[in-house]
């Protein structure tokens, strides 16, 4: 460990040379604090802004009494604040699969506010995610489709946004594989050849090309850019420096940054203030994660063309089942494989050991700090997973499976702390589980942060 620890040290000691703003012995001495070996060298107080002013209700590693002050502390400063910046908040409801029950969906949509009582955009949230599976099960394909592209403009209109996503069942249909197709959804069509038309070319099917994605990244913070930003950012200096010299580095530069970033003193305490959506998963072992979420998109969008406009094939039942197009490549068809996007369900399924100790990773390489997904039903509760790291939305909210309505709900909020030409701030994420009856709190964590944050009017 004192190996390992050293080296950690060494090869951040030299980072700090690629970023020129760094201060040399003052990394040095937040690496020696937050390595291995630092715990064992570094038994001074912490400093002003360090894991002692983090509140998490996940967390283990500091006493209720410690994270009660350090909470009364920061709400102290917060409302002490008489300065000339501007808080930022940002609230985000997601929900997951649907299934053609649009009566389920609206009581979902409206007790999580995302509507009002007439059915439309209610304007008290900034970003709706739906992570995919709104067809099949149901009678109801036609009318969620139509509904959503409705709320999609009246969010556009008042300055908000949806993010939709395309599941396995989507994906399916577009196929040929009609499986879980009910007869009462088919009559809403009037037949397979007009069912197959709107599922292609026709209005469904522009929009799943024009509207829905695969997966997304979504920055908390606007400093890192629109909804679906790419990480790693493209032409990066220092990551081309890091890469040109990776292997005197022995260190993954997303790694680094992701647990770097949530240093108290590190320089860039955003980097990873983004979460990720996606119908299953996004597989530790899938070779086309990065950039993300721009290469999984990619792929999807091409793949996607390739089925809209082949020749359709007659559904498959009765007729043969009849797969991807002979024009898929291999990375494309990694993208409907069981490691993919659309079918991975490994951080819902697998013990709680191996999917803690595999997510960090994915996160780093994604440029995020939590993973939401659907797809893996269970039918009492939303699940989180390694203190709100992952996150599973399919609670069955289709009278297909009688399972429970839920919504999650995010408040990321910036507020501006101390004198305004220190820049100092209070970052905070209050996420819960919403049920028509109850809120379950998830997760709350409170951090200080320091960087120039402000917002532009």
């Amino acid at each position: 460990m004192v190996t390992v620890s050293l080296a950690y040290l060494f090869y951040s000691l030299r980072f700090h040379l690629i970023f020129a703003n760094y201060d040399g012995m003052h990394l040095a001495g937040q690496v020696v604090k937050y390595s291995p070996l630092g715990s064992l060298l570094h038994q001074g107080p912490p400093a002003k802004g360090s894991d002692s002013h983090m509140r998490s209700h996940s967390s283990s590693s500091s006493s209720s009494d410690e994270k009660a002050k350090s909470y009364k502390s920061l709400h102290e400063e917060i409302h002490a604040y008489q300065g000339m910046r501007t808080p930022y908040t940002r609230h985000i409801v997601a929900v997951g699969d649907l299934h053609g029950d649009l009566p389920n969906a609206r009581r979902v949509l409206k007790f999580s506010d995302v509507i009002d009582e007439f059915d439309n955009w209610s304007g008290n949230v900034d970003i709706f995610v739906q992570t995919g599976d709104i067809i099949d099960r149901g009678p109801d394909t036609i009318k969620l489709f139509t509904w959503m592209d409705k709320l999609r403009g009246q969010a556009h209109a008042e300055g908000a946004t949806i993010l939709s996503h395309l599941g396995n069942h989507e994906w399916m249909n577009m196929i040929g594989d009609w499986r879980y197709v009910y007869p009462s959804e088919l009559k809403t069509f009037g037949s397979v050849a007009a069912r197959q038309r709107m599922l292609s070319t026709g209005r469904i099917g522009r929009s799943w090309a024009a509207n829905y994605t695969t997966t997304s990244r979504l920055p908390l913070h606007p400093s890192l850019g629109p909804p679906n930003t790419p990480y790693p950012p493209p032409a990066s200096p220092h990551r081309l420096h890091w890469e040109k010299e990776k292997d005197e580095f022995e260190i993954d530069f997303d790694v680094w940054m992701f647990h770097n970033h949530r240093h108290p003193e590190s320089k860039n305490p955003l980097s990873h203030a983004a979460i990720s959506f996606v119908h299953g998963g996004l597989s530790p072992t899938f070779k086309e994660l990065t950039p993300f979420p721009t290469r999984i998109n990619e792929l999807s969008a091409s793949l996607m063309r390739k089925m809209q406009y082949r020749e359709q094939p007659p559904p498959h039942p009765p007729n043969p089942y009849p797969g991807l197009p002979p024009t898929t490549t291999t990375e494309e068809r990694e993208i409907y494989g069981s490691d993919g996007p659309l079918w991975y369900r490994g951080w819902a399924m697998r013990d709680e050991a191996t999917v803690c100790k595999q997510v960090d990773d994915v996160l780093a390489k994604t440029g995020t700090r939590r993973m939401v997904m659907g797809h893996t039903p269970d039918f009492t509760n939303i699940v989180s997973r390694c203190n709100g790291k992952i996150i599973i939305i399919d609670t069955g909210i289709s009278h297909a499976y009688g399972g429970v309505l839920s919504a999650l709900s995010i408040h990321y909020t910036v507020h501006p702390v101390g004198d305004d030409a220190d820049q100092r701030w209070v970052e905070r994420e209050l996420i819960s589980a919403l049920y028509p009856d109850k809120r379950t709190l998830i997760v709350d964590e409170e951090r200080e942060i320091v960087g120039d944050f402000q917002v532009a009017a």
